[in-house]
C-alpha cells in the first residue's frame, strides 16, 4: 500500500482553493477510480494520465488506484488536475522521490504523448502560490500569464518528462521571467471623433472623474455608443494590484490577453444575454459580464430591449461592487466593481422630439417602452443625459483634423481622482452615506436648491445622496473644496430624465 500527496489548485473564485491530490495504491484487480466530485473532464483524466505515463516511458501500475481530490465537497473541473494525478502515481510507485514535491504546486493538462497543454485560470493560482511561498509548475503556454505576478516563482514545463527531470534534479526548470510588454498601451478612440455633443461630453468627463454610472438617451445615430466607447480612455491607468484583480477574473473565464492586461476592460454584451451570462452562475459558478468588467466599464446598449429580470440583477452589484451567487451545493462571490454606462432611445421608434417630426409613437406606447427599465434601477444611475441629434451643419462642416481631446479630458479626470484619493481613498461614486454627510458640505444657496428638489419629489433618499456625490465630483473638477449652488444645480440637472413621463425628457428640439 502506498499513498502520495500532491497540492494543486481549484478555481471557484479569484482566490483559488487549494486541492490536495491523494493517490492510493492497493492490491486487487487493476482499476482506476477518481473520487471527490470530479466533473466529466476530470474523470476522463484516467485515460489521459494512463497514456501519458506509458508514452513518456514510465510504468503504469497494474493495481487498484484510488485518486482522492480533497476537499470532497468541492466540484473539480477542467484538465488542470492531470499533471498532479500523474505525479502522485509516480511517487506512489516509487518512480519519483516524495520529497521532490515539497514547496511545489502543479497544474496542467496532459496530452496522450506526455506533453503539457495550457489550462485556464492560472493567474489566480499564481497569486495564491506566491502568497503561500510555493513554486508553481505550469505548462509553457501558461507561463507568461502566471509570471504577471512578480513575486511568484513560475516554472514553465513542456512535458511530463521535463517536470520529472526538474523534480529529480537532472534538468532543473528555469524560473520564468516577467514577460515584457509586446504592444504599446492602446490610446483608444478619441473624443474628437464625436461631432458636437458638448453637454454629453461634459457628462462623460464627470462620470469618469467620479466613477459614476451614466445613462445616455437619444435618437439613433446621435453618438451614444461612440461616447460610451471613449469612456475607458478618460479613466486613469490601473495600479498593478487592481489590474491583477481584473486580470484574474478574465483568467477564470479563459479570456485574458497577457499583452493588454493593464488596460481597463470594456464589456458590451448583447441585449439578448441571459441573467447568468450577465451576473455569472451555473451549477459550478463562473463570473459573468459584470465581473469581467471589474475595474472597467460595462456598456449596455438598447437598455429597454433587455429582459427586465436580467436588468434587475444589476441592482445589488451597482450598490455593493460584489456579486454573490448561491446554488444548492455551493456559494461563490465575484468582484464586480464596474462603471455602468447604458444607452437607450427616447421611444420605440427612437425619434421622439426629433426636428423631423417623424415620431408617431403614442404617449401610452412610449411610456410602456420606458417602463421596461424599472424605477429602482434608474434611481441607481447617477447621471442621465439627453443626447440630441447632431445638426446637419455640424456633420457637413469642414474642419481641421482634431485630436487630443481625450488626452486633455483625461488630464482633468486624473487631477480630480488625485483629489479624491488624497481625501477619502475611493472614488466619489463609492462614498458611504456617512462620508457623504462629512465630505459633501453645501453652501446655503445649494441647500435651497436641494430642498426645492426634495420638496417637488424629484429626488428619493438614495438619489439625494447620489446628487451630492456627483456635485462633489463636479467641485473636484473645478478644484473647489466646498460645494456651491452651481455644482449642485449641474448635478440635479443630470437627473431630469429620471422622471417617469416621456414628456419630461426633452429630446432634440426643433
Amino acid at each position: 500500500m502506498a499513498v502520495a500527496t500532491v497540492l494543486s489548485r481549484a478555481l471557484h473564485g479569484v482566490d483559488a482553493t487549494p486541492v490536495t491530490v491523494e493517490v492510493h495504491l492497493a492490491n486487487g484487480l487493476p482499476a482506476f477510480h477518481l473520487v471527490g466530485l470530479p466533473e466529466a473532464e476530470v474523470r476522463e483524466a484516467r485515460d489521459r494520465v494512463r497514456a501519458a505515463l506509458q508514452n513518456a516511458g514510465f510504468e503504469f501500475p497494474a493495481r487498484r488506484i484510488t485518486v482522492n481530490l480533497a476537499p470532497a465537497d468541492l466540484r473539480k473541473a477542467s484538465g488542470r488536475f492531470d499533471l498532479p494525478i500523474a505525479l502522485g502515481i509516480l511517487v506512489a510507485t516509487a518512480q519519483l522521490p516524495a520529497h521532490a514535491l515539497a514547496r511545489h504546486e502543479f497544474a496542467g493538462e496532459l496530452a496522450l504523448d506526455g506533453s503539457l497543454r495550457g489550462v485556464r485560470g492560472v493567474l489566480p493560482m499564481a497569486l495564491c502560490a506566491a502568497r503561500d511561498g510555493r513554486a508553481l509548475v505550469v505548462p509553457v503556454a501558461n507561463a507568461d500569464e502566471a509570471a504577471l505576478v512578480r513575486d511568484a516563482c513560475v516554472l514553465g514545463a513542456g512535458s511530463l518528462q521535463a517536470v520529472c527531470a526538474h523534480l529529480t534534479g537532472r534538468a532543473p526548470l528555469a524560473r520564468h521571467a516577467v514577460p515584457a510588454p509586446t504592444v504599446a498601451p492602446s490610446s483608444g478612440p478619441d473624443l474628437a471623433d464625436v461631432r458636437g455633443q458638448a453637454h454629453a461630453k461634459r457628462a462623460l468627463v464627470v462620470a469618469a472623474a467620479g466613477g459614476h454610472s451614466l445613462l445616455l438617451i437619444g435618437p439613433p445615430g446621435a453618438g451614444k455608443s461612440m461616447l460610451a466607447q471613449r469612456l475607458p480612455g478618460l479613466l486613469p491607468p490601473l495600479p498593478e494590484a487592481a489590474a491583477l484583480e481584473a486580470a484574474a477574473v478574465a483568467s477564470l473565464a479563459g479570456r485574458l490577453d497577457t499583452a493588454r492586461w493593464r488596460e481597463r476592460p470594456f464589456r458590451a454584451p448583447h441585449h439578448t444575454a441571459s441573467a447568468v451570462a450577465l451576473v455569472g452562475g451555473g451549477s459550478d459558478p463562473r463570473p459573468g459580464e459584470i465581473s469581467l468588467a471589474h475595474r472597467g466599464v460595462l456598456f449596455m446598449d438598447e437598455l429597454p430591449e433587455w429582459d427586465r429580470h436580467v436588468l434587475e440583477t444589476l441592482r445589488e452589484p451597482l450598490e455593493t461592487g460584489v456579486v454573490h451567487l448561491s446554488r444548492a451545493t455551493r456559494q461563490a462571490s465575484f468582484p464586480a466593481e464596474f462603471q455602468f454606462v447604458a444607452a437607450m432611445n427616447p421611444c420605440p421608434c427612437g425619434w421622439l422630439g426629433h426636428a423631423s417630426g417623424r415620431c408617431r409613437c403614442t404617449p401610452e406606447r412610449t411610456l410602456r417602452y420606458r417602463s421596461r427599465v424599472s424605477g429602482p434601477l434608474l434611481d441607481r444611475i447617477d447621471l442621465t443625459v439627453n443626447v440630441q441629434a447632431v445638426a446637419a451643419t455640424e456633420l457637413t462642416a469642414r474642419r481641421a483634423a482634431a485630436a487630443g481631446e481625450t488626452a486633455a479630458a483625461a488630464t482633468q479626470v486624473a487631477a480630480a481622482r488625485r483629489r479624491q484619493a488624497a481625501r477619502q481613498a475611493t472614488p466619489n461614486a463609492r462614498l458611504a452615506a456617512a462620508d457623504v454627510d462629512r465630505l459633501c458640505s453645501v453652501d446655503a444657496a445649494g441647500e435651497r436648491l436641494l430642498a426645492q428638489a426634495l420638496g417637488r419629489s424629484l429626488l428619493s433618499a438614495r438619489a439625494f445622496h447620489r446628487v451630492l456625490r456627483v456635485a462633489r465630483t463636479i467641485a473636484d473638477l473645478d478644484d473647489a473644496d466646498g460645494l456651491g449652488a452651481a455644482h449642485v444645480a449641474e448635478a440635479i440637472g443630470y437627473r431630469r430624465a429620471l422622471d417617469g413621463t416621456p414628456a419630461a425628457v426633452p429630446m432634440a428640439a426643433a
